[in-house]
């Protein structure tokens, strides 16, 4: 496992990422995406596993699921659970917000 930091600090990652706004970072070799809502962070693979549609181009919805642009499949944003459609998990990767950053971790 390798650990990357977003920021310098919280208010750094609070302008970083905007609420509800999907941003795109490359850790290492990984494309991550990165939402907030309010003051949770929910980091995610930003491909769709199904067809590989970004999931950049995604919505939001109301339950906290992310909305393939492609086929409408949903994904539960905290577990990465399949809601809606016929495909894999969507890979969620931890995060903790710090003092000195945003804290992800990729397998």
């Amino acid at each position: 496992m390798k650990k990357f930091t977003l920021g310098h600090s919280k208010e750094e990652v609070f302008q970083l990422v905007p609420e509800k706004v999907i941003k795109k970072v490359i850790l290492g070799e990984t494309s991550v995406a990165i939402v907030r809502i309010g003051k949770t962070f929910r980091t995610f693979q930003a491909f769709c596993p199904h067809r590989g549609a970004s999931l950049i181009q995604g919505t939001i919805n109301s339950s906290g699921e992310i909305i393939c642009p492609l086929h409408q499949y949903r994904f539960d944003l905290e577990t990465g659970q399949l809601r809606s459609g016929y495909c894999d998990d969507l890979a969620i990767f931890p995060n903790e917000l710090t003092d000195n950053g945003l804290e992800i971790t990729i397998p």
